[in-house]
C-alpha cells in the first residue's frame, strides 16, 4: 500500500454501490463452476509418455517407483491405502513374492483391516496360489471370526475348486459361532445344491434352536412341504406351538399351520387351529388371524360358520371392554346380546352371573337404574328362553333380596315378579310378594308408627319414606284384571292412606264404585276427597265429582256441587262451567237460570283484579245472548263490555334505577267509570285545553285560509256535541291520555292495577313517546284548574 507524508496508511476509498436491489438473473456457485467446466479454462498438457526400451530403463523405472511408495509408506504406515496400491503394483509387474511381503508387512502394521485380508486372498487366488490362499483364510477367520465376508468368500473359493468336503467343513466351523441367518440359509441352501436333504434337516434342527423365532419355524415346515414330507411338517408345526407355548404364543405361526392344513384339503382341521388360536391371542394382537379365519369360512364354510367368526370376533371386543371398566353396564348388555343369540345356555348364564356381579358401589338410585335391568334381562332369559321357571324364581327372589329397599326400591321387579307368578299360576305366591312388599312399606306407615320412628332413629334415616305409586297401581290393575274388587277397594284404603292428596287415586276409585253400581259409595268416596286438606290438582277432582253427579243425573246435587265449589274459589272457568250446565239442562227455565248464574258472576267478579277474567266472562255472556236473547238483552250485555286502551308506565330495574317505560293495555268497565265521577271531569278538561290550543292556532292561520275557520267552527262543534253526550272520545285521542294522567295521579307513574301488559320496550324512539310529556303537562294543567 502507498503510504502519505507521515507514514501513515491511505485507507482505500471503499466504492459506493448506488443499486443495492438484486440482480434479476442471480448466478449461484454452480453455474459458475460449471461453465468454468464447460469453457476448460485450466487444462493442463498431459504427461509425456516415457518409453523404456532396455532393461537397465526398467530398473531404474522400478527403483523410483518403489522409492516412492516406501517414501510414502515412510511418512505415515497406518495409511492402508499406501500398502495396498504398493502390492498392486508389484502385483501388476508379476513380483508376487515382493507383493506377498508387502502385504505381511502391512499386515503387522494393521491386523484387523478386513480389506487387506480380502486383497492379499484375492492376489493369491489370481495368482493361482489355492493353498497360500487357503492359508490367509485360514489365518483371517482364526482373527475375525466374526467378519463374514471372510466366511463368505472361504466357502465360495472351495466350492469352486470342487472341494465340496472341505467347504462343508469351513460351514461346520462357521456354524460353531452361531452366525446370523443368513449364514445358515447359505449353508442350507449349499446342501440343497447337492441333494443333501438330510443334511440340510439337520441344519435345520440346529438353526431353528439358535435362533428360535416364528418365522424360522415357519421357514422348516416349508421345507419340508416343498420336499413332499407332509408329515414332518406337520409335525414341525405342533412342535412350534408346543415350543412357544401360550406364553409366546404368536399368530403368524396359527395362520401359516392353517394354511398349511388348507393345502392339504382338511378344512376341520384348519378350524380347529383357528378357535383354537381365537381361544388363546389377545383382541388386539389377533387381526390378521380373525382376516384369515374370516377368508377361510367365507372360501370353506357354511353361514353359520361365518357367524361363528364375526361373534368370536365381537366377543373378544366384549370381553376387552367389561375388563377394562366392569362397571360398563351398556358393554354387558350388548355382550349378552351377542351371547343370546348364539344360544348357549350355559355361556349366557355365566356371563350373566359375572355382570351381576358387578354391584354398584353407591347405594344411589341413578347408580342401580342400568344395573337393575340386567335382572330383569337375566330373569326374562331364563323363563323366555330357557324355559326354567324354577330358576327365573330364584333370579327374582335374589334380585329383590339384593335391592336396598330401606333406602330405595324398585316398583318394576315387585311387579314382574308378580306377573311372573301369575303366569306359572301361582297367584298366591304372587300376592304373597306383593302383599309382603305392602306390609313392609305401607303397613309400617299406618299400624306401627312408633315402632318405625323409633327404628328411624337408631338407623337415623327414615326406612322407606314412600312407597311406589306406580307399584300401588299396577297391583290394582292385576287384581282388577282377577276380578278381585275386594281387594282392589282394600288396596286403594291403602294407597289413600299412604298418599291422601293424590286426586287422581281419589277419582280412579270412584270410578270403580261406580262400575261396581255402588253410587252412594262413590258420592261418599268424593265427600271424602275434597274433604281433604291438602291436593295434588283438585280442580279435576271438583270436576269429576261434578260429571259423576251429572252422569247420575242428580242436577240439586251438581248445583250444590258448584255454590260449595264457587265459595271457595270465584274463578271464571266455575262460573262459565257453571252456566253452561244450567243451559244444558232440559228445563223450562234454564236459560232465565243460566241468565241469572251470569249475573251474579258479573256482580261476584267486579272485586276480582284479574280484568281479563272479567272480559272472559262477559264474551260468554255475550255469545250466550246472541244465541239465545233478546235485543234488549243483547245491548244491555254489549254496554257492559269494556273499553279497551293503550297506556304506558315507568319500568324499574332491579338497582333501583329507572329502565324506561312499556305499553300495555288496560280494560275500563263502564260499570267502574260511573261510580268514578272525576274521570268525566278530567275528560272534560283535557277536551277545554284542547281546544283553547286549536283555537289559538285558528287565530294565526286566519288570514292566511279563510277555511281553515270552517274547520275550526266544525271542531268546536263536535266538541260540543261531545260535552253534551259525555261519551268516551277514540281510543287514540282522549282516553288514553286521560287515563293516563288518572293513573298517574294515583300510582305516581305506575299503571292501574290488574290490567294485561303488551309491553314493548320503550328505550326505542317512537312519536307516541315523543309527544307524551306534551300530553303529561296538558294534563297537569287540568288537574290543576
Amino acid at each position: 500500500m502507498a503510504s502519505t507524508a507521515a507514514g501513515k496508511q491511505r485507507i482505500p476509498k471503499v466504492a459506493k454501490v448506488k443499486n443495492k436491489a438484486p440482480a434479476e438473473v442471480q448466478i449461484t456457485a454452480e453455474q459458475l463452476l460449471r461453465e468454468a467446466k464447460e469453457r476448460e479454462l485450466e487444462l493442463l498438457p498431459p504427461p509425456p509418455k516415457q518409453k523404456i526400451t532396455d532393461k537397465e530403463e526398467l530398473n531404474d523405472y522400478k527403483l523410483r517407483k518403489r522409492k516412492g511408495y516406501e517414501d510414502n509408506i515412510r511418512k505415515n504406515r497406518t495409511i492402508i491405502s499406501n500398502w495396498i496400491k504398493y502390492a498392486q503394483w508389484e502385483e501388476s509387474l508379476n513380483e508376487i513374492q515382493r507383493a506377498r511381503s508387502i502385504y505381511e508387512r502391512a499386515l503387522d502394521v494393521d491386523h484387523r483391516n478386513i480389506t487387506l485380508w480380502l486383497k492379499y486372498a484375492e492376489m493369491e487366488m489370481k495368482s493361482r496360489q489355492v493353498n497360500h490362499a487357503r492359508n490367509i483364510w485360514d489365518r483371517a477367520i482364526t482373527i475375525l471370526p466374526r467378519a463374514n465376508q471372510f466366511w463368505y468368500k472361504y466357502t465360495y473359493m472351495e466350492e469352486m475348486l470342487g472341494n465340496i468336503a472341505g467347504c462343508r467343513q469351513v460351514f461346520e466351523r462357521w456354524m460353531e459361532w452361531e452366525p446370523e441367518e443368513q449364514a445358515w440359509h447359505s449353508y442350507i441352501n449349499f446342501e440343497l445344491r447337492y441333494k443333501e436333504v438330510e443334511k440340510a434337516r439337520t441344519i435345520y434342527e440346529r438353526f431353528v434352536i439358535v435362533h428360535p423365532e416364528v418365522k424360522n419355524w415357519i421357514k422348516y415346515s416349508r421345507f419340508e412341504e416343498r420336499h413332499g414330507y407332509i408329515a414332518h411338517s406337520r409335525k414341525v408345526f405342533e412342535r412350534a406351538v408346543e415350543f412357544f407355548g401360550e406364553e409366546n404364543i404368536d399368530e403368524n405361526l396359527y395362520v401359516a399351520f392353517a394354511k398349511f392344513e388348507e393345502r392339504q384339503k382338511e378344512s376341520e382341521r384348519v378350524r380347529v387351529i383357528y378357535k383354537y388360536a381365537l381361544d388363546r391371542i389377545p383382541k388386539q394382537q389377533a387381526q390378521a388371524l380373525f382376516k384369515n379365519y374370516t377368508m377361510f369360512e367365507k372360501k370353506f364354510g357354511d353361514r353359520r360358520g361365518i357367524e361363528d367368526v364375526i361373534v368370536s370376533k365381537r366377543r373378544f371386543q366384549y370381553e376387552e371392554e367389561v375388563k377394562a371398566n366392569p362397571h360398563n353396564y351398556d358393554a354387558w348388555f350388548d355382550y349378552l346380546r351377542l351371547l343370546e343369540s348364539d344360544a348357549d345356555p350355559d355361556a349366557v348364564r355365566e356371563v350373566y352371573e359375572r355382570a351381576i356381579a358387578n354391584v354398584p358401589p353407591i347405594q344411589e338410585k341413578r347408580h342401580w337404574r342400568r344395573y337393575i335391568y340386567l335382572w330383569i334381562n337375566y330373569a326374562l332369559y331364563e323363563e323366555l328362553e330357557v324355559k326354567d321357571p324354577e330358576r327365573t324364581r330364584q333370579v327374582y327372589q335374589a334380585c329383590l333380596e339384593l335391592i336396598p329397599h330401606k333406602k330405595f326400591t324398585y316398583a318394576k321387579m315387585w311387579l314382574m315378579y308378580g306377573k311372573f307368578e301369575i303366569r306359572q299360576k301361582n297367584l298366591p305366591g304372587a300376592r304373597r310378594g306383593l302383599v309382603s312388599f305392602f306390609y313392609f312399606y305401607v303397613c309400617r306407615i299406618s299400624l306401627q308408627p312408633i315402632l318405625l320412628i323409633i327404628i328411624s332413629t337408631l338407623k337415623g334415616t327414615a326406612i322407606g319414606k314412600c312407597p311406589k305409586n306406580k307399584l300401588f297401581k299396577g297391583y290394582i290393575e292385576l287384581e282388577l284384571q282377577l276380578r278381585e274388587f275386594d281387594r282392589c277397594r282394600k288396596l286403594y284404603e291403602k294407597y289413600l292412606e299412604f298418599s291422601p292428596e293424590n286426586c287422581t287415586t281419589w277419582i280412579k276409585f270412584a270410578e270403580l264404585e261406580t262400575i261396581l253400581g255402588d253410587v252412594d259409595r262413590a258420592r261418599a268416596i268424593f265427600e271424602l276427597a275434597i274433604g281433604q286438606p291438602r291436593l295434588d290438582m283438585p280442580e279435576v277432582l271438583w270436576k269429576a265429582y261434578i260429571d259423576f253427579e251429572i252422569e247420575q243425573e242428580e242436577y240439586d246435587n251438581t248445583r250444590e256441587l258448584y255454590k260449595r265449589l264457587l265459595q271457595r274459589t270465584q274463578h271464571v272457568k266455575v262460573w262459565i262451567s257453571y252456566a253452561q250446565f244450567e243451559l244444558s239442562i232440559d228445563s223450562s227455565d234454564r236459560l232465565q237460570r243460566c241468565r241469572q248464574i251470569y249475573e251474579e258472576a258479573n256482580k261476584g267478579l267486579r272485586s276480582c283484579e284479574e280484568k281479563e277474567e272479567r272480559l272472559m266472562l262477559l264474551e260468554s255472556w255475550r255469545d250466550y245472548e246472541q244465541e239465545f236473547g233478546s235485543d234488549g238483552s243483547r245491548e244491555r250485555v254489549k254496554k257492559l263490555l269494556p273499553e279497551k286502551v293503550k297506556r304506558r308506565r315507568k319500568l324499574t330495574a332491579e338497582d333501583g334505577s329507572d329502565a324506561g317505560w312499556e305499553e300495555y293495555y288496560d280494560y275500563i268497565f263502564p260499570e267502574d267509570s260511573a261510580n268514578q265521577p272525576n274521570l268525566k271531569l278530567l275528560a272534560m278538561a283535557k277536551m277545554w285545553k284542547k281546544q283553547q290550543q286549536q283555537e289559538d292556532e285558528v287565530e294565526e292561520n286566519e288570514q292566511q285560509s279563510p277555511q281553515a275557520e270552517d274547520e275550526d267552527e266544525s271542531v268546536e262543534g263536535s266538541l260540543a256535541a261531545e260535552k253534551e253526550s259525555g261519551e268516551s272520545m277514540d281510543e287514540k285521542k282522549v282516553p288514553e291520555s286521560t287515563y293516563d294522567d288518572r293513573a298517574d295521579d294515583k300510582e305516581g307513574g305506575g299503571g292501574g292495577g290488574g290490567s294485561s301488559s303488551s309491553s314493548s320496550s320503550s328505550s326505542s324512539k317512537s312519536e307516541s313517546e315523543d309527544e307524551q310529556p306534551s300530553k303529561k303537562d296538558k294534563c297537569g294543567d287540568s288537574d290543576k284548574e
